[in-house]
Protein backbone atom coordinates (compact mmCIF):
# COMPACT_ATOMS: atom_id res chain seq x y z
CA UNK A 1 0.00 0.00 0.00
CA UNK A 2 1.40 3.59 -0.86
CA UNK A 3 0.64 6.61 -2.26
CA UNK A 4 -2.98 8.06 -2.09
CA UNK A 5 -3.93 4.16 -1.50
CA UNK A 6 -1.76 4.30 1.93
CA UNK A 7 -3.12 8.00 2.62
CA UNK A 8 -6.67 7.01 2.63
CA UNK A 9 -6.23 4.01 4.18
CA UNK A 10 -4.60 6.19 7.12
CA UNK A 11 -7.25 8.39 6.65
CA UNK A 12 -10.04 5.70 6.99
CA UNK A 13 -8.53 4.03 9.31
CA UNK A 14 -8.33 7.29 11.92
CA UNK A 15 -11.82 7.77 11.22
CA UNK A 16 -12.92 4.00 12.12
CA UNK A 17 -10.87 4.13 15.43
CA UNK A 18 -12.49 7.84 16.27
CA UNK A 19 -15.66 6.10 15.95
CA UNK A 20 -15.04 2.81 17.60
CA UNK A 21 -13.71 4.75 21.05
CA UNK A 22 -10.42 3.07 21.66
CA UNK A 23 -9.45 3.11 25.04
CA UNK A 24 -6.48 5.27 25.92
CA UNK A 25 -6.58 4.70 29.55
CA UNK A 26 -6.48 0.51 28.95
CA UNK A 27 -2.98 1.91 26.91
CA UNK A 28 -1.56 4.28 29.35
CA UNK A 29 -1.33 1.89 32.11
CA UNK A 30 1.00 -0.14 30.71
CA UNK A 31 3.50 2.52 29.88
CA UNK A 32 6.54 0.79 31.26
CA UNK A 33 6.37 -2.04 28.82
CA UNK A 34 9.53 -4.76 29.63
CA UNK A 35 11.58 -4.81 25.88
CA UNK A 36 11.98 -8.38 25.25
CA UNK A 37 13.66 -7.68 21.76
CA UNK A 38 15.28 -5.59 19.37
CA UNK A 39 12.69 -3.71 17.83
CA UNK A 40 12.97 -0.17 16.95
CA UNK A 41 9.58 1.78 16.57
CA UNK A 42 8.60 3.40 13.47
CA UNK A 43 5.21 5.24 11.28
CA UNK A 44 4.68 6.62 8.88
CA UNK A 45 4.89 10.47 8.69
CA UNK A 46 1.44 10.94 7.21
CA UNK A 47 -0.11 9.95 10.50
CA UNK A 48 1.66 12.77 12.77
CA UNK A 49 -1.54 15.51 12.24
CA UNK A 50 -0.01 17.80 14.37
CA UNK A 51 3.01 20.26 13.64
CA UNK A 52 3.42 23.11 10.92
CA UNK A 53 6.84 21.81 10.30
CA UNK A 54 9.03 18.55 9.66
CA UNK A 55 10.68 19.43 12.53
CA UNK A 56 7.27 19.70 14.88
CA UNK A 57 6.19 16.45 13.55
CA UNK A 58 8.61 14.42 14.31
CA UNK A 59 9.82 16.26 17.71
CA UNK A 60 5.87 15.00 18.32
CA UNK A 61 6.84 11.62 17.10
CA UNK A 62 9.62 11.46 19.56
CA UNK A 63 7.52 12.53 22.07
CA UNK A 64 5.17 9.86 21.57
CA UNK A 65 7.59 7.03 21.70
CA UNK A 66 9.12 6.64 17.96
CA UNK A 67 12.45 5.75 16.85
CA UNK A 68 11.79 6.66 13.80
CA UNK A 69 9.32 7.80 10.59
CA UNK A 70 9.26 6.44 6.87
CA UNK A 71 8.33 9.05 4.47
CA UNK A 72 7.06 8.87 1.07
CA UNK A 73 9.31 9.14 -2.25
CA UNK A 74 9.00 10.54 -4.81
CA UNK A 75 8.15 14.13 -3.23
CA UNK A 76 9.15 14.00 -0.05
CA UNK A 77 10.75 16.86 2.24
CA UNK A 78 13.64 18.42 0.84
CA UNK A 79 17.26 16.62 2.28
CA UNK A 80 18.63 19.34 4.22
CA UNK A 81 15.00 19.66 5.75
CA UNK A 82 15.01 16.50 6.76
CA UNK A 83 18.35 15.81 7.61
CA UNK A 84 17.98 18.88 10.21
CA UNK A 85 14.92 17.43 11.74
CA UNK A 86 16.88 14.40 12.26
CA UNK A 87 19.77 16.23 13.72
CA UNK A 88 17.78 18.03 15.86
CA UNK A 89 15.11 15.42 17.50
CA UNK A 90 17.00 11.93 16.77
CA UNK A 91 14.62 10.97 14.67
CA UNK A 92 15.78 8.22 12.50
CA UNK A 93 14.61 7.54 8.93
CA UNK A 94 15.03 3.78 8.31
CA UNK A 95 13.43 4.02 4.62
CA UNK A 96 11.28 5.79 2.60
CA UNK A 97 7.57 3.80 0.90
CA UNK A 98 7.49 4.10 -2.92
CA UNK A 99 4.53 7.06 -3.72
CA UNK A 100 4.18 5.48 -6.97
CA UNK A 101 3.55 1.94 -7.42
CA UNK A 102 -0.31 1.95 -7.56
CA UNK A 103 -0.59 4.72 -10.74
CA UNK A 104 3.05 4.04 -12.13
CA UNK A 105 3.22 0.46 -11.92
CA UNK A 106 6.11 -1.56 -13.30
CA UNK A 107 3.54 -4.12 -14.42
CA UNK A 108 1.49 -1.87 -16.74
CA UNK A 109 0.83 -3.05 -20.01
CA UNK A 110 2.37 0.79 -21.17
CA UNK A 111 5.50 0.65 -21.69
CA UNK A 112 5.66 4.49 -20.55
CA UNK A 113 3.80 4.16 -17.50
CA UNK A 114 6.41 1.13 -16.75
CA UNK A 115 9.11 3.68 -17.45
CA UNK A 116 7.73 6.25 -15.33
CA UNK A 117 7.51 3.89 -12.43
CA UNK A 118 11.18 2.82 -12.93
CA UNK A 119 12.45 6.18 -12.47
CA UNK A 120 10.52 6.75 -9.65
CA UNK A 121 11.86 3.84 -8.17
CA UNK A 122 15.76 5.05 -8.80
CA UNK A 123 14.29 8.79 -7.41
CA UNK A 124 13.06 7.15 -3.98
CA UNK A 125 16.48 4.98 -3.74
CA UNK A 126 18.15 8.07 -4.15
CA UNK A 127 15.98 10.08 -1.76
CA UNK A 128 16.19 6.53 0.90
CA UNK A 129 20.64 7.11 0.66
CA UNK A 130 20.10 10.84 0.89
CA UNK A 131 18.29 10.96 4.28
CA UNK A 132 20.09 7.80 5.94
CA UNK A 133 17.71 5.14 5.14
CA UNK A 134 17.81 1.48 4.20
CA UNK A 135 14.97 0.27 2.64
CA UNK A 136 12.56 1.31 -0.06
CA UNK A 137 9.24 -0.47 0.07
CA UNK A 138 7.64 -1.39 -3.49
CA UNK A 139 4.90 -2.97 -4.38
CA UNK A 140 6.09 -4.96 -7.64
CA UNK A 141 2.91 -5.31 -9.44
CA UNK A 142 -1.06 -5.19 -9.31
CA UNK A 143 -2.52 -8.01 -11.20
CA UNK A 144 -6.04 -7.75 -12.71
CA UNK A 145 -7.86 -7.97 -16.32
CA UNK A 146 -4.89 -5.87 -17.78
CA UNK A 147 -2.20 -7.55 -16.59
CA UNK A 148 -1.96 -11.30 -15.71
CA UNK A 149 -0.39 -13.12 -13.48
CA UNK A 150 3.16 -14.33 -15.52
CA UNK A 151 3.25 -10.83 -17.06
CA UNK A 152 2.78 -8.90 -13.63
CA UNK A 153 6.29 -11.56 -12.40
CA UNK A 154 7.83 -11.18 -15.42
CA UNK A 155 7.79 -7.10 -15.98
CA UNK A 156 8.22 -6.63 -12.00
CA UNK A 157 11.59 -8.57 -12.07
CA UNK A 158 13.00 -6.97 -15.05
CA UNK A 159 11.92 -3.72 -13.53
CA UNK A 160 13.83 -4.78 -10.25
CA UNK A 161 17.05 -6.34 -11.80
CA UNK A 162 17.24 -2.83 -14.11
CA UNK A 163 17.06 -1.12 -10.38
CA UNK A 164 19.57 -3.87 -8.64
CA UNK A 165 22.87 -2.29 -10.03
CA UNK A 166 21.72 1.40 -8.38
CA UNK A 167 20.55 -0.18 -5.32
CA UNK A 168 23.82 -2.29 -5.01
CA UNK A 169 25.63 1.09 -5.42
CA UNK A 170 23.30 2.88 -2.74
CA UNK A 171 23.76 0.41 0.06
CA UNK A 172 19.58 0.34 0.08
CA UNK A 173 18.04 -2.66 -0.09
CA UNK A 174 14.14 -3.00 -2.32
CA UNK A 175 11.53 -4.34 -0.15
CA UNK A 176 8.36 -6.15 -1.53
CA UNK A 177 5.54 -5.70 0.71
CA UNK A 178 2.50 -8.00 0.18
CA UNK A 179 -0.61 -6.24 -0.03
CA UNK A 180 -4.41 -6.57 -1.64
CA UNK A 181 -2.78 -6.13 -5.04
CA UNK A 182 -3.76 -10.12 -6.23
CA UNK A 183 0.03 -10.90 -6.26
CA UNK A 184 2.80 -13.28 -4.16
CA UNK A 185 -0.50 -14.40 -2.73
CA UNK A 186 1.75 -17.43 -0.81
CA UNK A 187 4.57 -17.28 1.52
CA UNK A 188 6.35 -19.92 -0.86
CA UNK A 189 5.59 -17.89 -3.82
CA UNK A 190 7.06 -14.65 -1.98
CA UNK A 191 10.14 -16.49 -1.37
CA UNK A 192 10.87 -17.97 -4.38
CA UNK A 193 9.97 -14.27 -5.93
CA UNK A 194 12.67 -12.48 -3.76
CA UNK A 195 14.95 -15.79 -4.29
CA UNK A 196 15.30 -15.31 -7.66
CA UNK A 197 17.17 -12.13 -7.66
CA UNK A 198 19.68 -13.67 -5.78
CA UNK A 199 20.72 -10.44 -3.80
CA UNK A 200 21.11 -9.02 -0.90
CA UNK A 201 19.48 -5.96 -1.91
CA UNK A 202 15.96 -7.53 -2.17
CA UNK A 203 14.13 -8.31 0.53
CA UNK A 204 10.61 -8.71 2.06
CA UNK A 205 8.34 -6.12 3.95
CA UNK A 206 6.38 -8.28 6.32
CA UNK A 207 2.75 -6.43 6.26
CA UNK A 208 1.42 -8.39 9.56
CA UNK A 209 -2.02 -7.21 9.09
CA UNK A 210 -2.50 -7.36 5.17
CA UNK A 211 -1.95 -11.26 5.75
CA UNK A 212 -4.52 -12.19 7.86
CA UNK A 213 -7.51 -11.74 5.30
CA UNK A 214 -5.90 -14.75 3.51
CA UNK A 215 -3.04 -16.50 5.79
CA UNK A 216 -1.32 -16.97 9.15
CA UNK A 217 1.26 -14.19 9.97
CA UNK A 218 3.14 -16.75 11.98
CA UNK A 219 3.27 -18.90 8.50
CA UNK A 220 4.23 -16.10 6.61
CA UNK A 221 7.39 -15.53 8.92
CA UNK A 222 8.44 -19.10 9.18
CA UNK A 223 9.12 -19.14 5.62
CA UNK A 224 10.22 -15.69 4.42
CA UNK A 225 12.66 -16.13 7.37
CA UNK A 226 15.95 -13.93 6.83
CA UNK A 227 14.21 -12.52 3.57
CA UNK A 228 12.35 -10.25 6.10
CA UNK A 229 13.47 -6.65 5.76
CA UNK A 230 10.87 -4.68 7.79
CA UNK A 231 7.35 -4.95 9.85
CA UNK A 232 4.57 -3.11 8.91
CA UNK A 233 2.26 -3.12 11.95
CA UNK A 234 -1.45 -3.13 11.79
CA UNK A 235 -4.32 -5.16 13.27
CA UNK A 236 -7.42 -7.18 11.50
CA UNK A 237 -10.18 -8.61 12.41
CA UNK A 238 -11.68 -11.53 11.00
CA UNK A 239 -15.07 -11.22 12.45
CA UNK A 240 -15.28 -7.89 10.72
CA UNK A 241 -14.23 -9.12 7.76
CA UNK A 242 -17.00 -12.06 7.96
CA UNK A 243 -19.66 -9.14 9.13
CA UNK A 244 -19.28 -6.19 7.55
CA UNK A 245 -16.76 -6.77 4.29
CA UNK A 246 -13.06 -7.21 3.22
CA UNK A 247 -12.20 -3.30 4.45
CA UNK A 248 -13.78 -3.14 7.77
CA UNK A 249 -11.32 -5.74 8.88
CA UNK A 250 -9.23 -2.94 9.68
CA UNK A 251 -11.28 -1.39 11.86
CA UNK A 252 -9.83 -2.76 15.37
CA UNK A 253 -6.67 -1.79 17.16
CA UNK A 254 -3.32 -3.05 17.52
CA UNK A 255 -3.78 -6.23 19.73
CA UNK A 256 -7.52 -6.25 19.36
CA UNK A 257 -7.42 -8.63 16.02
CA UNK A 258 -6.48 -11.75 14.83
CA UNK A 259 -2.98 -11.23 13.77
CA UNK A 260 -2.15 -13.85 16.73
CA UNK A 261 0.76 -11.45 17.83
CA UNK A 262 2.10 -13.98 20.63
CA UNK A 263 2.49 -16.14 17.94
CA UNK A 264 3.42 -14.31 15.40
CA UNK A 265 6.36 -12.73 17.20
CA UNK A 266 7.70 -16.55 18.45
CA UNK A 267 7.74 -17.18 14.57
CA UNK A 268 9.68 -13.64 13.84
CA UNK A 269 12.27 -14.94 17.01
CA UNK A 270 12.92 -18.66 15.54
CA UNK A 271 14.08 -16.98 12.32
CA UNK A 272 15.90 -14.24 14.54
CA UNK A 273 14.06 -10.34 13.33
CA UNK A 274 15.69 -7.55 14.95
CA UNK A 275 14.96 -4.39 13.42
CA UNK A 276 12.63 -1.76 12.70
CA UNK A 277 8.35 -1.93 13.01
CA UNK A 278 6.71 0.31 11.29
CA UNK A 279 3.49 1.20 12.25
CA UNK A 280 0.25 1.75 9.59
CA UNK A 281 -2.41 2.73 11.29
CA UNK A 282 -5.06 6.05 11.37
CA UNK A 283 -3.20 8.65 13.31
CA UNK A 284 -3.88 11.68 15.51
CA UNK A 285 -2.82 13.99 17.98
CA UNK A 286 0.25 13.49 20.34
CA UNK A 287 -2.09 11.69 22.27
CA UNK A 288 -2.89 9.66 19.47
CA UNK A 289 0.79 8.57 18.28
CA UNK A 290 1.22 7.77 21.97
CA UNK A 291 -1.04 5.72 22.36
CA UNK A 292 -0.56 3.54 18.86
CA UNK A 293 3.50 3.78 20.45
CA UNK A 294 2.37 1.30 23.43
CA UNK A 295 0.09 -0.70 21.71
CA UNK A 296 2.87 -1.86 19.14
CA UNK A 297 5.36 -2.36 22.13
CA UNK A 298 2.79 -3.92 23.61
CA UNK A 299 2.25 -6.52 21.21
CA UNK A 300 5.83 -6.57 19.65
CA UNK A 301 6.96 -7.94 22.73
CA UNK A 302 4.18 -10.52 23.79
Amino acid sequence: MSGSSRRDFIRATAATAAAAGLSRQAVSEEQDIESKRDIRYALKLGMIQEGDTLLDKFRIAREAGFDGVELDSPGMAPVQEVRDACSTTGIVIPGVVGSFHWKDQLAHPEALIRERGEKALAQAMQDCRAVGGKTVLLVPAVVGPEVSYDEAWERSTAAIRRALPMAQELGVSIAIENVWNNFLLSPLEAARYVDQFESPNVGWYFDVGNIVAYGWPSQWARILGPRILRLDVKEYSREKLNNEGRWAGFGVSIGEGDCQWKETMAALDEVGYTGWASAEVGGGDAARLSEIAQRMKRVLNS
